[in-house]
């Protein structure tokens, strides 16, 4: 249980920093607030759902193999 709890802790983390980064990098694009903040939960959202992406497919895998 405690691995599974800081296995989200740490996607959502890199989540996070990935959707600074983003944000980050929009503004010295010369994006406004809006469309930087747009990029930031568009970085977040793509990382959640690798994220989904990969856990459903190492589940789907750990079922075949037992």
């Amino acid at each position: 249980m405690a691995v599974v709890l800081l296995t989200t802790a740490l996607v959502i983390v890199v989540a996070l920093l990935a959707a600074a980064g983003a944000g980050k990098l929009a503004r010295i694009d010369g994006a406004t607030y809006p469309a930087a903040l747009t990029r930031a939960a568009t970085a977040f959202a793509a990382v959640m759902t690798l994220a989904a992406s990969v856990t459903a497919a190492l589940a789907a895998l750990a079922a075949l193999l037992t």
